[in-house]
């Protein structure tokens, strides 16, 4: 009988299109392994509502395997240490895992091919960072060029069937239980919302994925609109890894329309982040231009003020209705639409001159999809700090923003102190002098802030 097989999963918690699973597979007795590792990651340990997803996703995983007579292994610390007592336990030399590019994960990959033999593979993205390239074989840092490059490469590798059969070893090693790690939470338990709006793991993926096929061609046209949501809430289902990128595009890639060409360069830009935090692993944390370190930021830990401020933006009671709506949604849903990311990360950075780190932190806490590289590249981008960023001086105007995309419906459902108002008022009562009793007024005119914002600027740049 063939040695067993360790496979090591994280973000990558389904039986199709698995490299790792489907190779081990073929090699021998299957040992799935997930290993909650809290200590790594840092400062990027899973935030709450990802671990919220995490449970439910690993339950799906653990039925789909209990349906093919394996078991899926939980433990819980190091996951060098784990990994190599459970390859001890059941006598097993190779460890198959998809290659993870967060700087926690890469350093664990190094530690344990020093303790056992470790098959990589790529398995969560359209290419593997490092597959294209510039012209001179450098890695690319403006998002244009690296899209034109990647469609140049087309189309990515083939999708992997699910292995028809999983062997077992002659022994189980021990295992936590799911419910002891504490994933859900209980006091008090603020995840109804997210519990009523998500479906969870492989299956849901496929089921959602079905859905989206009938909207793809509306992409380009409704993906701004917050009010009628033309967003394929992909995001959590491929940041947890129940659905690769491959598979979607090969669903996909006989259409012609423009809003596929638009939903296709998202995934792309989930390429580029991967990009991005392989040449700049402390991107989450540490600005790429680094003459940003001297902007004199309004500091919450120092500040009172400041952290009052940010207090009500994280609340969702800044005065902004579309800011507000947006920030409400995120704790409510655990998402928050694409448009209206863009929106509530300018007014923390620029109307409240908050470092975009605060944001960042307070989004991997509460999305679902907190993805290392996409959550900072994205910051990154809003505060003019990145490789390929906006400029700092370009400050969105979240009214304006709110009218032009008709945001009405989206203010109603998430801000209900407003929702017998109707447009133009609901995007700014105050402005209208309807301003309801139970509605905050605006924490800072958006002339004001924007005025104190490029002051900052001015004297950041003039050193």
């Amino acid at each position: 009988m063939s040695d067993p097989q360790i496979v090591w999963l994280r973000r990558d918690l389904r039986m199709a299109d698995n490299p790792a699973l489907y190779h081990a597979a073929q090699a021998g007795p299957v040992v799935a392994v997930y290993v909650l590792d809290d200590e790594a990651p840092g400062r990027h340990k899973l935030g709450g509502a990802s671990r919220w997803w995490l449970h439910h996703s690993l339950e799906s995983l653990s039925r789909s395997l209990g349906q093919r007579n394996a078991s899926l292994i939980l433990r819980r610390g190091d996951a060098v240490e784990e990994l190599t007592a459970v390859a001890n336990a059941v006598g097993a030399k190779t460890v198959h895992a998809n290659r993870h590019y967060e700087p926690w994960w890469r350093r664990a990959q190094g530690d344990l091919a020093d303790e056992l033999d470790l098959e990589l593979y790529d398995g969560n993205y359209l290419f593997p960072p490092g597959y294209v390239t510039t012209g001179s074989g450098s890695p690319y840092k403006i998002f244009t060029p690296f899209l034109r490059a990647v469609r140049s490469e087309f189309p990515p590798r083939d999708e992997l069937p699910e292995p028809e059969t999983l062997s077992s070893p002659a022994e189980w090693p021990a295992s936590d239980e799911l419910s002891d790690w504490n994933l859900l939470p209980t006091k008090p338990d603020w995840s109804g919302g997210i519990a009523d709006f998500w479906d969870v793991g492989e299956d849901a993926a496929r089921q959602r994925l079905d859905e989206w096929e009938e909207d793809v061609g509306d992409y380009e046209d409704c993906r701004n609109l917050p009010s009628v949501d033309g967003s394929s809430r992909m995001s959590p289902h491929l940041h947890h890894g129940e659905i690769t990128p491959v598979q979607i595009w090969h669903r996909f890639k006989r259409m012609r329309s423009e809003g596929w060409q638009s939903y296709e360069s998202e995934l792309v830009w989930r390429d580029f982040a991967q990009n991005v935090i392989c040449q700049f692993p402390g991107y989450g944390k540490e600005n790429y231009r680094d003459d940003y370190d001297d902007l004199e930021w309004r500091d919450p830990d120092s500040d009172e003020d400041a952290a009052q401020d940010l207090k009500r933006w994280q609340q969702g009671r800044t005065g902004y209705p579309i800011v507000d709506a947006g920030m409400r949604q995120l704790w409510n849903r655990g998402w928050m639409h694409n448009r209206v990311r863009m929106i509530t990360a300018s007014f923390l950075i620029k109307h409240l001159l908050i470092d975009w780190r605060h944001g960042e932190q307070w989004f991997w806490d509460c999305l679902v999809d907190g993805d290392y590289g996409s959550n900072s590249v994205n910051w990154q981008w809003n505060s003019g700090t990145g490789v390929d960023s906006n400029m700092f001086s370009r400050i969105m105007a979240p009214l304006t923003q709110s009218e032009k995309f008709d945001a009405a419906s989206y203010i109603r459902e998430y801000v209900p102190e407003l929702a017998d108002f109707d447009a133009p008022a609901i995007h700014d009562p105050e402005e209208h002098d309807c301003l309801p009793d139970d509605y905050p007024p605006k924490i800072i005119a958006h002339k004001a802030g924007r005025e104190r914002a490029l002051e900052a600027y001015r004297a950041m740049k003039n050193g």
